[in-house]
């Protein structure tokens, strides 16, 4: 799910920029942000930089996310635009409502349990990003190409 949000968003020019302090900023690169249950109990952020290779985005994405895991701490990339991701598979959603403040204006992308019936299976998923950067046409671009990306992966 994480490189298919990554493949998503590489084909969109709005995903390279983020609002800070009432500028835009541009990147040359794209991150998911996932979240990591760590060795101590709590849990760690780790930025995983988006390769369009997906063997190369799962080599990365092991790798820092055991390192994470294995050392408690977090690992943040400052020259990458973040994607944010929050997986809570432990329940059915339909929305996620988060606020956003001045310290965290990166879109993000949530999803909990898949949905099986009806001769088919669902993931619903809630995506939510700063007006500045895109409007709703984007975004409900993005999610199509998502969805296209999930397909491919399927076949």
């Amino acid at each position: 799910m994480c490189w298919c949000i990554g493949k998503a968003a590489s084909q969109m020019e709005e995903f390279y920029t983020l609002p800070v302090d009432g500028k835009l900023y541009r990147y040359d690169n794209l991150a998911i942000n996932v979240i990591v249950e760590n060795n101590k109990g709590g849990i760690n952020s780790c930025d995983i930089p988006f390769s369009d290779d997906l063997q190369q985005f799962n080599r990365d994405y092991l790798m820092l996310t055991v390192q994470a895991a294995r050392e408690s701490k977090s690992s943040c990339l400052e020259d990458y635009m973040v994607i944010g991701t929050s997986a809570m598979i432990q329940t059915e959603l339909d929305c996620i409502v988060n606020q956003y403040t001045d310290l965290f204006c990166n879109p993000m992308v949530m999803w909990g349990k898949y949905r099986k019936g009806r001769g088919k299976t669902t993931l619903p998923v809630s995506f939510q990003f700063h007006h500045v950067q895109m409007d709703g046409g984007h975004a409900a671009k993005f999610l199509q190409c998502l969805q296209e990306e999930i397909k491919k992966m399927n076949r």
